[in-house]
């Protein structure tokens, strides 16, 4: 089986903040910012294991500031680590605005993805190494986080 590096799915997506993107206050909807978030990690398991993918789970996202309308949102997302059918995707978040020449890091999300067949059944993930000391960090965290979701499974 090939194994691949964690650089080799990265996916970079921008979208620009239009008003039916936002609530009242002008400020982007968290519904619409994890449409995006959900499909750039969704192109990001797919670049990884060369397969369609489904969303498993979403286990956090965290909301550290509002984008505004107008703004550009660039949402970067790659695979964190491999399982055997399954694989961690990280996307961060970050609003630009241009007019000001700011970018903040606004949001971090992370998400677990499935490859799946043609008769849509799971199949072997293709193994990930990390090589930076940030991905192996974020390699390290990911095990932390599948076993904190698989405890409360099996608690509930």
């Amino acid at each position: 089986m090939n194994v691949k590096k964690v650089s080799e799915s990265i996916v970079t997506m921008t979208e620009l903040v239009l008003p039916n993107h936002t609530n009242q206050l002008g400020n982007l909807l968290g519904g619409q910012l994890m449409h995006w978030i959900d499909i750039c990690a969704a192109l990001s398991a797919a670049k990884h294991s060369q397969r369609v993918c489904v969303t498993a789970s979403v286990d956090k996202i965290d909301f550290h500031h509002p984008i505004k309308l107008g703004n550009a949102v660039t949402l970067v997302a790659s695979v964190n680590r491999v399982f055997k059918t399954s694989m961690e995707v990280g996307v961060k978040v970050y609003a630009e605005n241009f007019s000001k020449g700011t970018r903040i890091h606004t949001n971090s999300a992370y998400l677990t993805f499935v490859s799946v067949d043609e008769n849509i059944k799971p199949v072997e993930a293709i193994p990930v190494i990390p090589e930076t000391e940030d991905e192996k960090r974020r390699f390290d965290e990911a095990l932390q986080r599948r076993k904190a979701r698989l405890e409360k499974r099996d608690n509930n």
